[in-house]
Parts: C-alpha cells; structure tokens; sequence
C-alpha cells in the first residue's frame, strides 16, 4: 500500500483512512492492532471531528475515558500503543494531523 505521508509520518489526507491503513502505520511500531485498538483510534478520529483538531495527551485520555473506557490511562495507552508518545502516535495511527504542541 501506498500511502502520501507528511514529514512527521502523518497521512496527508486523513479521508482514506481505514483499518488496513492504520495497520500500514502501526507496523512502524511493530504493532498489531485488535479491536479495542480500532475503538481507541475511532474516539481518536471522533475528537479531531467534534473539536477540530488533534488532541493533546491530557484532553485525549479524559476523552478517551468519558468515550471508550473509564479504565484508560496513559500507562495503558504507552502499553498497549507501544509508544511513549502517546497523543502523537495514537493521532498518526488514528489518521490525522500532528496535535499542534507535538515536537
């Protein structure tokens, strides 16, 4: 699969996204997406499209927690995601844009 990517590894248009495309992106962490991995990456597509644009750590996990789980932390999330950054990666996995304050 070929896909158009941003310097940062983020899709440049986030419309394409499907499942067979994160699991492209989640390769690059030697990842293998299940799904509760999907429910994640879907609440993380719902933020940007309710707010607009990517989410930071904080608001993203207490999103995640009202959306998906009350049991979501970012221990769990940098476990089960394989990644310390978790806003970062789960938002390029997810499909969309780097969050803003993101390095």
């Amino acid at each position: 699969m070929n896909l158009e990517l941003d310097q940062d590894g983020h899709l440049v248009d986030y419309t394409i996204w499907n499942e067979d495309v994160a699991q492209v992106l989640a390769d690059t962490l030697e990842l293998q997406l299940t799904p509760w991995h999907f429910e994640v990456l879907q609440a993380v597509r719902q933020f940007y499209h309710q707010f607009g644009h990517s989410p930071a750590t904080r608001p993203l996990i207490k999103f995640l927690m009202k959306t998906v789980s009350p049991e979501i932390n970012n221990a769990l999330l940098q476990e089960k995601f394989n990644t310390g950054l978790v806003a970062r990666h789960l938002s390029r996995l997810a499909g969309i844009p780097k969050p803003a304050n993101c390095l």
